[in-house]
């Protein structure tokens, strides 16, 4: 079957290619009977404009540009969703970019977003922080940020407040003078790390008690679960907190092969639940974040930054829920 081209679109219609092009990309210059024969052309044939050819036309390109850690997080899966569903709805296409640890050069990302010419960026990576984003911003690129809270001209971010949600579980447990928190390092995600940080110190400082349980694994050391499974041959917690389900696994497993019962002896919970976690015995303790509605809420307010509405807000802020599962007492 012949493709349809705007070619015949402008010969079905008795006009220039260049009126074709106006109708399509929405010029009022165009007299309403002259739009109206296109119009009817485009029907009659079924043509379909192409989209990077209209973007050209229009200075934009449709496209978003999409960046996000190593696309086997799990979680990130869920965040890619939920963009990508809205995507659809709003006819712009992703142009996804990932950041391995140790491997990809951040500065090498920002250069390639900005020669591809895309008309917005999401951005899910601690990685790609201030200098980088600022970077951006000087080509006067929109930028919605995803799960750390940024302040910046022309940038917008949404997120969960992990540092409010590991303060209100510490500050439970200070009061049942459960005092022996730990919370393990995420080396892929520092910005969490840190926010976990925040919450339990605040929480410690309430109670007039200064936070020391901060688990940095060492540079040497791979793994949560092989840095886990010496530590804990000497070290006992009330409590113990995991930025992601797989490290509080390696918390619990650990736990168990020395001699540690969960959550008898210790407990543990995790900040970010993914769909492994149902698959594990026991169940863990977690706060369900509502990764999918973190990138279509992205992908919305990037639509209505793109269109210049006046109803976007710089900070937009969603809600957790703490749920108890088999690794906690209550």
């Amino acid at each position: 079957m012949k493709r349809v081209t705007i070619y015949d679109v402008a010969k079905e219609a008795g006009v220039s290619l260049a009126t074709v092009s106006r109708v399509i990309n929405g010029s009022d210059v165009v007299k309403a009977p002259t739009q109206e024969r296109v119009q009817a052309a485009i029907e009659k044939l079924g043509y379909k404009p192409n989209a990077i050819a209209q973007g050209l036309a229009l200075q934009k390109t449709t496209t978003i540009g999409l960046v996000v850690p190593e696309a086997s997080f799990t979680y990130t899966g869920q965040i890619i969703n939920g963009l990508i569903d809205v995507a659809k709805i709003y006819n712009y296409n992703i142009m996804l970019h990932t950041i391995t640890e140790g491997i990809t050069d951040v500065n090498e990302i920002v250069e390639e977003i900005i020669k591809s010419r895309v008309d917005g960026v999401i951005v899910y990576n601690d990685k790609l922080m201030m200098p980088e984003i600022e970077q951006l911003s000087k080509y006067n690129i929109p930028i919605v940020v995803i799960g750390n809270r940024v302040r910046a001209d022309n940038v917008c971010c949404v997120y969960v407040d992990i540092e409010k949600a590991v303060y209100e579980l510490t500050l439970k447990y200070l009061e049942e003078d459960k005092t022996n928190i730990a919370i393990i390092e995420d080396r892929k995600n520092h910005y969490s790390s840190q926010q976990m940080v925040s919450g339990a110190e605040r929480a410690f400082a309430k109670k007039g008690l200064k936070f020391d349980g901060y688990l940095e694994i060492p540079s040497d050391t791979r793994t949560s679960y092989a840095f886990l499974s010496k530590w804990l041959k000497d070290h006992h917690y009330d409590l113990m907190i995991g930025n992601r389900d797989s490290q509080a696994m390696a918390i619990v497993n650990t736990a168990r092969e020395n001699g540690i019962e969960v959550p008898d002896d210790m407990e543990v919970v995790c900040v970010i639940d993914t769909k492994y976690n149902s698959m594990m015995r026991p169940q863990i303790s977690s706060f369900s974040i509502p990764s999918y509605d973190l990138g279509a809420v992205s992908m919305r307010i990037m639509t209505k930054m793109l269109n210049n509405q006046t109803d976007v807000h710089p900070e937009t802020e969603l809600s957790y829920l703490f749920t108890p599962r088999q690794t906690t007492k209550n």
